[in-house]
């Protein structure tokens, strides 16, 4: 697979580095360098790229204001001297964070993040969706960094507003990540999860026991709201979990 990419940075040696970087890894193909983010507004907010390597300190318009504009579909990788910026990138739900002076092992690190996202979000679609019913992982963006988490492993999910907090089996802690339940629900296969509450989704095989309209997970009671109750028996019975 091929990623097509471009390069914004008000440094001219920065964009330097990073155009010889991008020459030297085989799945990036540069479409453009940018000494500002004004000059790149035109160019890729009408023709799009995969992945964009933006700086975020520039005078006119930030990377940060540009990233809120750019193409949704583009992910984006921040390169900065500022550390201080780290927050503000995972907020807008960049893909990586590349602090300067960038070395070339920490470039493919990040590129290979894109690659992999990429790969992962361009399975080819039919009717029945088998990525989702043969899935048998999927990356989550957790402190920063991109983490496979197996399927078969989840108990629930929960959700906080922007974030959502996967439970998982013999992990004592569960994954943080910036992405909504809604999000999530549309992204595991339906064959495998179900939404109990508006804060819920379970994994139905992990299911034990159910009591009083409460899921059992060993010590933690999982609520199932009103609202969801008559799908969530429909979906026992259709799927037979239960004799």
């Amino acid at each position: 697979m091929k990623l097509t990419c471009a390069i914004i940075d008000d440094e001219p040696l920065a964009v330097s580095l990073l155009e010889s970087y991008v020459l030297r890894t085989s799945f990036l193909e540069l479409k453009g360098t940018y000494n500002s983010a004004i000059e790149a507004t035109e160019e890729l907010t009408n023709q799009s790229v995969d992945l964009l390597f933006l700086d975020i300190q520039m005078p006119e318009l930030s990377g940060m204001e540009f990233s809120r504009i750019i193409n949704t579909d583009t992910r984006i990788i921040f390169t900065t001297a500022f550390t201080q910026y780290a927050l503000d990138s995972y907020k807008v739900n960049a893909l990586d964070y590349l602090l300067k002076p960038i070395n070339y092992a920490d470039f493919l690190k990040s590129a290979n993040k894109a690659l992999q996202w990429y790969e992962l979000s361009r399975k080819p679609k039919t009717n029945i969706e088998p990525e989702k019913a043969e899935a048998d992982s999927i990356f989550v963006k957790t402190e920063y960094k991109l983490v496979r988490i197996e399927l078969s492993k989840i108990l629930y999910i929960e959700g906080l507003k922007d974030y959502v907090k996967i439970y998982t089996e013999n992990e004592l802690h569960p994954v943080l990540s910036l992405i909504t339940l809604k999000t999530m629900e549309e992204i595991l296969p339906e064959s495998r999860f179900i939404r109990v509450h508006r804060s819920f989704i379970v994994q139905a095989e992990k299911i034990k026991v159910i009591e009083r309209n409460r899921i059992v997970f060993g010590k933690e009671y999982i609520p199932i709201s009103d609202s969801y109750k008559q799908a969530f028996m429909d979906f026992l019975n259709k799927h037979a979990l239960f004799p």
